[in-house]
């Protein structure tokens, strides 16, 4: 048993030993105080609502009291710097390991000094680090007998409601009121004391002070006193009634004005969304018609109220206060209030929900941004450079844009002002600090002035991150926030269409590899499901959902059958995947590579080419898991046909049976350029040794006959797509053999003259035969090409089912047709030869038909083959040899 307890105690003294051990690594603390040992100040609040009590303990330690601070988005620490200026504050230290990353609420800490001393320290300070963000500090001024008071300090606090508190400093014949609340800054804070001599509180005759912003942003606090309840009008006698400032009263009594506000401004502020007031009020002012005499001593009941002004007209000068709001929560309220009490019920910072309602400028795509700089008075990232970005004329305002909008900057801050978007907050060319940063937008080069504005475009996308900033590239923290949510989903994708029966719309945008897509359901469901191919069987498969939990899910499929058994998981590697579920609306988005490089996994057939048409059809249903799926997860709404959608072109169809209109277009162009056209091209070539012009007719008619066809083809086609598209390959090869079709009758009429027996054919004959020859094989080549492409066209649009045979009906024709043409011109060698071995060592004069037979544009041809049925009138004459 001695044993056992004696082990605790060596592990206890080890600890300790190892904890001094630690402390002995540290800088010493000396023995003696510090000349600062007993300093107290508050803390300046700069942002996040930070308040305290600040206490220099000894030479190593330090506390705060009645602390209170809302959490930094970054790594917050005490800090400290020698003093403070923008360059001292930013090139401080840290002087405590505590993380200060959380919410306190009046809270007492202690915290020691980590290797520094109060020698070394000028400024105290709440730090934000990632931002170079002062939230509070306290400047240290030795010897300092006396508390350091900051007019957001008081003695006394009070809440009046969740979002509205009360606090107040009574001296000998004021008081020093705080209103501070968690509204907008178009509200009003009125607060004051009921007639005393009123049976209960009531708001008629009141005396109160309304407090608030300018529409500039300057803080206000004003006598008010309430003859009615409504809004200060003019009655019909020309009397103000209602909630008026006391000096109108006055001005109608004919008295001046001077001297009736009794209340006295000493400080406001907005900062995280919280308005803070500060005014002075005299216990008695002597104004014994629309003041009240307070006693300090004594319980009397006050009022309150919140709720919007409407700003000065041409009828009213002044910030009047409108009815309180209806919309808040408790926005007006009575109290008894002792104000020599000490009361102490806030417990915490006020948090607004929307901390970034001043200064808020939202983007718009057709107006530019006009980017100037300034000297600081209101910048919202304390502490500050000596110039800072104005953006419309606002001191660096918080910027909302939208994803797939445009921004247009026009930058005029001078050359030494270059404005860039980046994912750092500080700015000023991170590189400089050997600290990453993407460039979104902007950089050394956009710099400009009023006389020669820099235009910037920046379009934010789905890779954007939420929050960016507009910072300098020449200095640091002359900008501020930029605010990036979605768009319209319209404007974040470059193309839209609605699938089958207009219940799922389907949203893309192409890259150089890849494409992004969203779908987005047009009923209410459980989850939404989009497949590539013609039907949900043999397809791949992409369902967004979300979980029970509110979890977001996107996952890719392959399905192989109708049950869900049937419905296997892939592993597709899908980025910048979201889902969403809006009043049951469900939207999911992913990115993802035309093709994967993969082999061997059923995935990596699934590629996809932005030249092809993709089908697509789509599913809902009212429920989905990530886990095994059962008959529960099959949908109750799907598409009945597949849309065909043409990713490069921005459009879709309906995925359809073969027009019949289009099989005769089909049909047509096959029987010209199958059959008519290049029957004529062969009757050219291989009937011209027969006796007459019947060679001529052939080839004339069926010439005519094709061309005829052709168009024919032409205008049912474009009768039936509704007009004339030269957007595909099968069109260009198409119109282009038809202009070479056309134009070789128009190249027949003006043929030159055919040359006379015996004469040599002129330059502009054999330049003819030779153009006319080259356009007809080249039509004839085009034709073909046109043949091949409108069948590749036909599997696209309809399938390559049902263009299969086709195909090899198509290809058998060319290699029959091809037979045909090596048997004709293996024949028609085989009679020339024949013709000049029986012509040989003999020759009649003027005897054509051996001419007649040759080619087109044989090198041995002098005369043309153009028919000529007149009966030569040349002698013809026998040569023979000479006996000797």
């Amino acid at each position: 048993m001695r044993g056992r307890a004696i082990l605790p105690s060596l592990i206890v003294f080890f600890l300790l030993s190892l904890m001094r051990g630690g402390r002995s690594l540290e800088k010493a603390c000396p023995e003696r105080n510090s000349t600062f040992s007993g300093f107290e100040s508050d803390l300046v609040m700069v942002q996040h609502q930070v308040r305290g009590i600040f206490r220099v303990e000894d030479a190593c330690s330090f506390s705060v009291r009645k602390f209170d601070m809302l959490p930094g988005s970054g790594e917050v620490r005490w800090w400290g710097a020698a003093g403070e200026g923008f360059e001292n504050m930013t090139q401080g230290f840290e002087i405590s390991d505590l993380p200060l990353n959380r919410t306190y609420n009046n809270e007492t800490i202690v915290v020691r000094l980590k290797n520094r001393t109060w020698d070394e320290i000028g400024v105290v300070s709440v730090w934000d680090a990632s931002t170079s963000s002062d939230f509070g500090h306290v400047v240290l001024k030795p010897p300092a007998p006396s508390r350091t008071r900051e007019p957001t300090m008081f003695d006394n606090c009070r809440a009046l409601s969740p979002r509205y508190r009360l606090r107040w400093t009574l001296g000998n014949d004021s008081v020093d009121v705080g209103v501070e609340s968690a509204v907008g800054s178009q509200y009003y804070m009125a607060f004051g004391w009921s007639d005393p001599g009123s049976a209960s509180p009531a708001m008629i005759r009141s005396d109160i002070v309304v407090s608030g912003f300018t529409e500039e942003g300057n803080p206000f606090a004003e006598d008010y006193y309430i003859s009615a309840n409504s809004e200060c009008l003019q009655d019909k006698d020309g009397k103000s009634q209602g909630v008026c400032p006391d000096r109108v009263y006055k001005e109608e009594e004919g008295g001046g004005s001077a001297m009736v506000n009794n209340t006295k401004l000493i400080y406001g502020h907005r900062k995280d969304g919280v308005s803070f007031i500060r005014f002075n009020r005299l216990l008695k002012t002597g104004d014994v018609k629309f003041d009240i005499v307070v006693n300090k001593s004594e319980s009397m009941a006050v009022i309150w109220a919140l709720g919007k002004l409407r700003p000065p007209d041409a009828l009213h000068p002044l910030y009047l206060p409108q009815k309180h709001e209806a919309e808040l929560n408790q926005s007006y309220g009575f109290l008894t209030l002792n104000l020599s009490q000490s009361v102490d019920d806030c417990a915490g910072p006020l948090d607004a929900e929307d901390k970034d309602d001043q200064d808020l400028i939202i983007a718009d795509r057709k107006t530019p941004l006009v980017v100037t700089s300034g000297p600081p008075v209101r910048y919202p990232n304390p502490p500050s450079p000596s110039k800072v970005l104005y953006i419309n004329k606002k001191e660096a305002p918080t910027l909302r844009v939208e994803r797939g909008v445009p921004v247009k900057f026009s930058i005029q801050a001078g050359h030494d002002v270059a404005l860039y978007v980046t994912s750092d907050p500080v700015g000023g060319n991170a590189a400089s600090r050997n600290v990453s940063e993407v460039i979104y937008a902007g950089g050394a080069e956009a710099e400009g002035v009023p006389a020669s504005p820099n235009e910037l475009l920046w379009l934010p996308d789905r890779k954007t991150p939420d929050q960016v900033y507009y910072q300098s590239f020449f200095g640091k923290k002359m900008g501020w926030k930029i605010q990036v949510v979605d768009g319209g989903l319209s404007d974040m994708y470059n193309n839209s269409v609605l699938l089958d029966d207009q219940q799922v719309t389907l949203f893309w945008s192409l890259s150089e590899d890849s494409i992004s897509l969203a779908a987005r359901g047009e009923k209410k469901s459980g989850y939404l499901a989009i497949a590539f191919g013609a039907g949900m069987v043999n397809s791949f498969a992409y369902v967004g959902w979300v979980d029970e939990m509110g979890k977001a899910h996107v996952s890719s499929y392959w399905i192989d059958g109708r049950d869900a058994s049937n419905l296997h998981p892939t592993s597709e590697n899908l980025t910048d995947v979201s889902c969403k579920m809006e009043n049951g609306i469900v939207t999911f988005e992913f990115t993802r590579l035309f093709s994967l490089s993969c082999t061997g996994r059923i995935e990596c057939k699934n590629v996809i080419d932005p030249a092809a048409p993709l089908k697509v059809v789509w599913a809902l249903g009212a429920q989905w898991s990530e886990g095994n799926l059962t008959e529960r997860n099959m949908h109750s709404l799907t598409s009945f046909k597949p849309m065909r959608v043409m990713l490069m072109h921005g459009s879709a169809e309906a995925d359809q049976d073969l027009r019949p209109v289009l099989a005769v277009h089909g049909f047509m162009m096959f029987v010209a350029w199958g059959i008519l056209i290049p029957g004529g091209i062969l009757s050219a070539r291989y009937l011209k040794h027969v006796k007459g012009d019947g060679w001529f007719k052939i080839h004339v008619y069926l010439q005519y006959s094709g061309v005829a066809i052709m168009l024919l083809g032409l205008l049912f086609a474009t009768a039936e797509l509704g007009g004339f598209s030269m957007s595909s390959l099968h069109v260009k090869f198409g119109f282009t053999a038809l202009v070479l079709a056309c134009a070789q009758p128009v190249n027949a009429c003006i043929r030159p003259k055919k040359p006379a027996n015996g004469e040599v054919p002129s330059s502009k004959r054999i330049l003819w035969e030779y153009s006319h020859v080259i356009i007809g094989r080249c039509a004839v080549g085009v034709g073909i090409a046109s043949l091949i492409t409108g069948m590749k066209h036909l599997g696209d649009r309809y399938g390559d089912e049902n263009a299969q045979g086709l195909n090899w009906a198509l290809v058998l024709w060319f290699l029959v047709g091809a037979l045909v043409v090596v048997y004709l011109e293996y024949s028609e060698r085989k009679r020339r030869m024949f013709n000049r071995n029986s012509s040989a060592g003999t020759w009649v004069l003027g005897n054509t038909d051996d001419d007649d037979s040759a080619d087109l544009l044989h090198h041995r041809r002098i005369f043309s083959e153009e028919p000529d049925n007149q009966a030569s009138s040349g002698m013809e004459i026998q040569l023979e040899p000479i006996s000797r």
